[in-house]
C-alpha cells in the first residue's frame, strides 16, 4: 500500500472535485509533495490535517481494526481467506451499527430494511451515522426465505403458513428479525399465532434449532439451508451493505480486502453460494457527512 494518494484518490476521499484539490493545493491549506514531478500526498500528512480540521462535534475517533454488525458467510470467507489483518465481532445489524458510531470499528455490516421507504440500510445509517465520514456500501444480495427439514417441504409455501409452527426467531437489531416483522405486518399474519421459540443469537444456532428437531422453521439465508442440507422457500431478497469510515477505506487491511475481492478465487468462491449476488459489489449506497 502506497504512503502517498493521488489527486484522484484525494479527491474521491474528500468527497470534492480534482480542480478543487488543486485549488487547495495552490492556498497551501493541504499538505503535498511535487518530488515525483506529480502531485501527491503523504497519507499521514492528511490523517492529521483532517483531525486538526475536524469540528468538536465530528473529532476523530481511533478505531480498533474490527469488522462489526451483521454476521455473513461470504464476508467472513473473505476475511480470512484474504488474510487482510481485520478482526470481526459479529453479533445484529443494529448492534453494529451502535459499535460504528461510538468508534468500536472501521466497518459494520448491515441489512436492515426500512418499510415506509422499502429500502434498505440508508435510513438507519442516516439516523445514527449522519455525521460520520463514513460510506455506505453494496456487499452483496442475498436470498431469504423459510428454513425448515426438507420432509416438511410441503407445509410452507408463504409467511402465513408459520400460523401455529415453532418458529426459532433472531434477537431484536438483528437484520433479519426486523425483516420478518415488518413482512408480516404488511401480509397481515398474527405474530401471537406463531409459537416463537427462545431468540437465537446467530443464524446458525436458529438452523441447528431445525436440524435438531427443536423448532420447525426459521427465517434465513438459501446458502445455510443449503449447506445444512434443509429446506428452502424462498421469500425475499434482501441487500447486505457495509458502512466504512472513509479514512479508513485507504489503509492497508482494507485496502488487501478490496484486492482480495478482486480475484479470481473469490468470485469462483462466491458463484458457488445458494442465493449470492455480488454484481454490484462496492457500489455506493450513501455517503456520510
Amino acid at each position: 500500500m502506497t504512503e502517498y494518494l493521488t489527486t484522484k484518490e484525494l479527491a474521491s476521499l474528500l468527497r470534492i472535485r480534482e480542480r478543487k484539490v488543486y485549488d487547495l493545493v495552490a492556498s497551501g491549506a493541504v499538505p503535498c509533495t511535487r518530488a515525483t514531478g506529480k502531485l501527491l500526498f503523504p497519507r499521514r500528512a492528511i490523517d492529521e490535517w483532517l483531525a486538526s480540521n475536524e469540528s468538536s462535534s465530528g473529532a476523530a475517533v481511533s478505531r480498533p481494526l474490527v469488522f462489526v454488525g451483521s454476521h455473513d458467510p461470504l464476508l467472513e470467507w473473505t476475511l480470512r481467506a484474504s488474510g487482510c489483518g481485520l478482526a470481526s465481532f459479529f453479533d445484529s445489524s443494529l448492534d453494529g451499527l451502535e459499535r460504528f458510531a461510538e468508534g468500536g470499528g472501521i466497518a459494520a455490516g448491515m441489512h436492515i430494511y426500512d418499510a415506509d421507504s422499502d429500502s434498505w440500510n440508508q435510513s438507519a445509517v442516516k439516523a445514527r451515522c449522519a455525521q460520520a465520514r463514513a460510506v455506505l456500501v453494496e456487499w452483496a444480495r442475498r436470498s431469504r426465505g423459510i428454513i425448515l427439514r426438507p420432509d416438511a417441504l410441503g407445509e410452507f409455501g408463504g409467511l402465513s403458513d408459520l400460523s401455529g409452527k415453532t418458529i426459532v426467531p433472531r434477537q431484536p437489531g438483528a437484520g433479519s428479525q426486523i425483516l420478518l416483522e415488518s413482512m408480516l405486518r404488511r401480509q397481515h399474519i398474527d405474530a401471537d399465532e406463531i409459537a416463537w421459540a427462545t431468540p437465537a443469537r446467530s443464524e446458525v444456532d436458529a438452523v441447528i434449532e431445525v436440524v435438531e428437531g427443536r423448532a420447525d422453521a426459521t427465517f434465513g439465508l438459501a446458502i445455510l439451508a443449503s449447506q445444512y442440507r434443509l429446506g428452502f422457500v424462498p421469500i425475499v431478497d434482501e441487500r447486505y451493505d457495509i458502512l466504512v469510515e472513509r479514512r479508513a477505506w485507504f489503509e492497508p487491511a482494507w485496502q488487501s480486502l478490496l484486492r482480495f475481492c478482486r480475484t479470481p478465487e473469490f468470485h469462483e468462491h462466491a458463484s458457488q453460494l445458494a442465493g449470492y449476488s455480488v454484481e454490484n459489489q462496492f457500489q455506493v449506497r450513501y455517503n456520510g457527512a
